[in-house]
């Protein structure tokens, strides 16, 4: 069986410590975060920085000191994946500036952001082949089925490199209660067809059930304050390790991947 592969999403692009008095923002909380996590069994950490408002924030030397912070403190234990969330301020012609400049180990693409329409492929595919080139591990982010199904054409039309693809399918964003369906899931893995390697994140309480479900279907999940900040019984989580250790914790006969084995299975090392 494939071991499991945990992201842990700590603080995403909104929240702020007044949501959650653990949700990290600094670079030494970042740092001090990533131990925690990699400790509780994530290989992944998806990393957002901010400004000096504490608003969302693509800026590449922020995004290299904390970079750097938490290399520091986990050296390469952890895969460290970068945003490029547009929030309402970024174009897709920025977003791509600032992985071009950042260069980083891994980064997610929200398609609909990057790649909306059809006018968009060929730019976009420009982009998600040099990122292919440059060793640059892409997950691509997916909302609906619908847009699942939209991926496969585009990887079928060679939009999408013919390299092991990453996905992340979001449960809950645009649910009136924003608390995911973990039951969705269903559809979401039938639409992917078996072109990529799936992930499941999930918006409120139920995130511990579709990380779960998740695991029973063979994929993997990604868990934390960006998307949840609860746990299964509505109470608060202590930190985003509690919830990367409940998300562990569901792995039944499934081990836990290590940073390199998520790097070998993707040939990015």
């Amino acid at each position: 069986m494939e071991p499991v592969i945990l992201l842990c999403a700590p603080n995403g692009a909104r929240k702020s410590a007044a949501d959650h008095p653990a949700l990290p923002i600094s670079p030494d909380e970042l740092a001090d975060c990533a131990e925690s996590i990699l400790a509780a069994g994530a290989s992944i950490m998806h990393v957002h920085v901010r400004d000096d408002d504490g608003g969302h924030s693509l800026d590449v030397e922020r995004y290299q000191v904390a970079l750097a912070a938490i290399r520091q403190r986990v050296g390469d234990k952890l895969v460290l994946q970068a945003t490029t969330e547009a929030c309402g301020i970024y174009s897709a012609t920025e977003q791509m500036r600032v992985v071009r400049e950042l260069q980083p180990e891994a980064v997610s693409l929200a398609l609909h952001e990057l790649c909306p329409d059809e006018t968009s492929e060929e730019v976009a595919g420009e982009f998600f082949a040099e990122l292919n080139t440059n060793n640059i591990m892409a997950q691509y982010i997916l909302y609906s089925p619908q847009e699942v199904a939209r991926f496969v054409s585009l990887k079928r039309k060679g939009v999408i490199p013919d390299s092991p693809a990453f996905v992340l399918f979001v449960l809950g964003r645009y649910s009136d209660d924003l608390t995911g369906d973990p039951e969705a899931l269903t559809q979401f893995v039938e639409a992917i067809q078996d072109e990529a390697v799936w992930a499941v994140c999930c918006f409120g309480r139920t995130e511990a059930a579709a990380v779960a479900k998740a695991v029973a279907m063979g994929g993997h999940a990604r868990v934390g304050f960006e998307n949840n900040l609860l746990l299964p019984d509505g109470g608060p989580a202590a930190d985003n390790a509690e919830l990367v250790r409940l998300a562990a914790n569901s792995s039944g006969e499934r081990s836990l991947a290590s940073a390199d084995d998520v790097r070998q299975y993707f040939g990015r090392r």
